[in-house]
């Protein structure tokens, strides 16, 4: 008798489960692989499911915004394209006025006036800045990292974090619970007896908001006295050296922000903290337009959290806004079916695009899945280019030599559906010209890839890239 009902209790568990993946999984691939899991595995599938495949994320910021505890955030306001000032301003021509009015819609912050942002090549120029940056704090200091390594460059960050608090500053560090794993011992025994507050994004937990192993906080964010700020998709440690010795070094892009684009990117901090803490905050001004500030910025927060899938929203956008040229520099490139559809209409519309990849893969699996798709961009026209080892971490997208999308977020499913990021979307000649500069140095000493060449892998390799490519929603 026991035996009947306990296995009608996982039948109903199981159907209960399979039928609210078919409800709420956007993903039909996703769902899908659900449902199969909590039918054929009954106790052990839906299990997972509840521990692993629901999320709480996106309930709990909804229900915040009922209880009134979201973000008071204003409108943001809408382009209306005038002829007259297309000559001038780049997001007036045509066809960025109509990106601009979806970037309105999707986000949250409006586009803003007065910014200047300078490129940081690899820790060698990063880290002092960045250091010296704190340095000079007098009021606050916010870092939010994916992962903060306790090696030499973590520890000197350590320190200068450490004094500034003892000097009075206001110093807080979030790290991602799964990110802070990457090295031993975790940096935050490093900060014991200090006066700086350390908090975890996300750590498990079997009770409250349980295990998020796909849900990371991969944002990269330091700003300092509100006024100076520095984003992109470096991490902290020593393998960021490119001129080093580790064997795991990686080339990187990081910028140092300077204008009123530095609010939305503490205001992105706050809310984070915010959600780690329950702290709350008070919306503060935003920082004055600096001389010489020629970009026209805005700070774009996505995650599992927001209503829509604005960065991938926003990428499809910018290639659909593309007249002449696209320019895309990503470590980790595994394209979904509307991301390869709006790379191929660019490219059959007569816009020359071009893809920067890692010859070699800190993430060899990754690089696998990225091969299988090759072969539907090349055949359309897209010129894919590998770059030499080490490792190349920098991410960033052109459009035109008027639009710039930097940041956190690579082009994967992890990035663009799982993880929190932060991107900002710029307009400014000056340093699209200094990306574009470097990605086409950077192009000259890559090797390209030709669909002759994909046709040829070995049949061996064919299904190894195949396989992997499977898993792609996951990776």
């Amino acid at each position: 008798m026991l035996d009947l009902f306990l296995g009608s209790l996982l039948i109903l568990a199981s159907l209960y489960s399979a039928g609210h993946t078919l409800l709420h999984k956007r993903d039909p691939r996703a769902a899908l692989c659900w449902i199969v899991l909590c039918l054929f595995a009954p106790g052990l599938g839906p299990a997972l499911y509840w521990l692993l495949g629901v999320n709480r994320i996106r309930t709990r910021a909804r229900d915040w915004q009922i209880r009134g505890q979201g973000m008071p955030w204003a409108e943001a306001p809408r382009c209306s394209w005038d002829a007259e000032m297309s000559g001038t301003l780049p997001f007036r021509a045509e066809n960025f006025a109509a990106l601009l009015s979806l970037s309105d819609t999707v986000t949250r912050r409006p586009l803003l006036e007065g910014n200047r942002l300078f490129p940081l090549h690899n820790g060698e120029e990063t880290y002092p800045a960045m250091l010296q940056a704190i340095d000079e704090a007098r009021s606050s200091v916010f870092l939010s990292t994916y992962i903060f390594d306790s090696n030499g460059s973590g520890q000197r960050f350590v320190d200068a974090l450490a004094a500034a608090a003892a000097r009075g500053v206001d110093v807080r560090v979030l790290v991602d619970a799964l990110g802070e794993r990457y090295s031993w011992p975790p940096i935050r025994w490093r900060f014991r007896r200090s006066g700086v507050r350390i908090v975890r994004f996300l750590p498990p937990s079997l009770s409250g908001r349980g295990i998020h192993l796909n849900l990371r906080n991969h944002r990269k964010l330091l700003i300092v006295d509100g006024l100076t700020g520095f984003t992109g998709g470096m991490n902290i440690g020593d393998r960021h050296l490119a001129a080093g010795s580790d064997p795991r070094r990686v080339i990187d892009l990081h910028f140092r922000v300077l204008g009123p684009v530095v609010g939305q990117m503490q205001e992105a901090f706050l809310e984070d903290w915010h959600f780690a803490t329950g702290e709350t905050f008070s919306p503060q001004p935003p920082p004055p337009a600096v001389t010489g500030g020629e970009g026209y910025c805005r700070g774009i927060s996505a995650g599992p959290n927001e209503d829509f899938e604005k960065l991938i929203w926003l990428v499809i956008g910018a290639l659909g806004c593309a007249r002449r040229r696209v320019r895309i520099m990503t470590p980790y490139f595994i394209p979904d079916r509307s991301l390869i559809a709006a790379i191929n209409t660019a490219a059959l519309r007569g816009v020359e695009v071009e893809i920067l990849l890692p010859e070699r893969n800190n993430l060899p699996y990754v690089g696998w899945a990225s091969r299988a798709y090759h072969w539907e961009l090349l055949q359309y026209g897209t010129r894919i280019y590998y770059q030499s080892p080490p490792f190349v971490h920098s991410k960033f997208l052109l459009i035109d030599d008027q639009y710039a999308l930097i940041g956190s977020a690579n082009l994967d499913p992890r990035s663009l559906r799982l993880n929190f990021e932060f991107n900002v979307e710029v307009y400014d000649r000056s340093l699209t010209a200094l990306l574009g500069e470097h990605f086409d140095r950077a192009r000259e000493g890559a090797t390209p890839t030709t669909l002759a060449s994909v046709d040829a892998r070995p049949l061996p390799v064919k299904l190894r890239d195949a396989f992997a490519k499977l898993f792609s929603p996951y990776l």
